[in-house]
């Protein structure tokens, strides 16, 4: 036989309704399965204050267990006190009222509502629990799901959206802040597999494509830039890509490969949201086809002026 349902919640024979209810919050949030996987202690705790609760949370069963009409487990009682009927409201069910741990109410009082609160605040319970998990069949908060979403470098500085499909044939749309950075991980709260009291959450790893003419240093960007050798040799106007477009740089005369040019600000974000440089390394080129030209004014020049480039130690 049950112990007395007052005593297993913790109230006086004179507490409210109110008190009784919040008496049962606590103890159902504190001793439910899923909050205490694999922990039969908490089990059968949950079992006893579910049951006592059914009891005195119920106006009518109060009413006919304190006139002594019916004992701790429901079951009305006889002359000689000896209880008849079903097993109380666990019976072979083994949950609340005959079955599983539902999400039903009770006398004003919501287990899903409960789990809600368990779950939503803190994100899975202790121990994992995923979609389909918990106790006696109970599906609590659905399980947390993750991919990886590869974006283009100008994406991750700009931001945007993009469409991202799952295995079980969902599609999300995610929106990509601006200055995403390589490994950052979003969190698409209520996007992950159903449950009963919440559905989980989607976590989207970023990986940043590899670009064909930035290469990322952290924070600043970097790229060859092609120069002819009169704009080396005299300077001149040069168009440069970034990732806003191109724009025009100004090749100082006598330049060399090698010289860097830097476009203040036009980086990648860093994790205060403020953008790097990006370096152009001048690159000085022949021309594809063979210039006649070209070719007898070095001859000339190497007859009359030889010399020799330094080199770096």
């Amino acid at each position: 036989m049950a112990r007395d349902p007052y005593q297993e919640l913790g109230v006086s024979r004179s507490a409210n309704a109110d008190e009784v209810r919040k008496a049962f919050r606590k103890l159902a949030k504190q001793h439910h399965p899923d909050a205490n996987p694999g922990n039969k202690a908490a089990e059968e705790r949950f079992k006893q204050v579910s049951a006592a609760f059914d009891i005195v949370g119920d106006e009518a069963k109060r009413k006919k267990f304190d006139a002594g009409e019916i004992d701790a487990d429901g079951r009305e009682t006889m002359r000689g006190g000896f209880g008849v009927g079903p097993g109380g409201p666990f019976g072979a069910g083994g949950g609340p009222r005959g079955g599983a741990y539902r999400s039903e109410s009770f006398e004003g009082v919501d287990l899903g509502d409960i789990l809600g609160e368990m779950f939503n605040r803190g994100g899975a319970p202790r121990g994992g629990g995923g979609a389909g998990g918990g106790f006696g069949g109970f599906s609590q908060r659905g399980a947390d799901v993750r991919a990886k979403l590869e974006i283009d470098l100008e994406e991750a500085i700009a931001g945007g959206k993009k469409r991202i499909a799952f295995s079980d044939g969902r599609t999300i749309d995610v929106t990509i802040p601006k200055g995403a950075q390589e490994g950052q991980t979003l969190r698409l709260k209520g996007q992950g597999a159903p449950g009963r009291t919440a559905p989980g959450d989607a976590f989207i790893e970023i990986s940043v494509k590899p670009h064909p003419v930035f290469k990322v240093e952290g924070d600043v960007l970097v790229m060859d830039l092609p120069v002819s050798v009169y704009d080396a040799v005299l300077g001149g106007k040069v168009e440069a890509p970034t990732p806003e477009g191109a724009v025009t740089l100004t090749v100082p005369k006598g330049s060399n490969s090698g010289a860097r040019l830097r476009l203040k600000g036009r980086g990648l974000p860093n994790g205060q949201g403020k953008r790097g440089d990006l370096f152009a390394r001048l690159v000085i080129t022949l021309p594809e086809t063979p210039d006649p030209e070209l070719e007898a004014f070095a001859e000339a020049w190497r007859k009359d002026r030889a010399y020799k480039p330094r080199r770096r130690a």
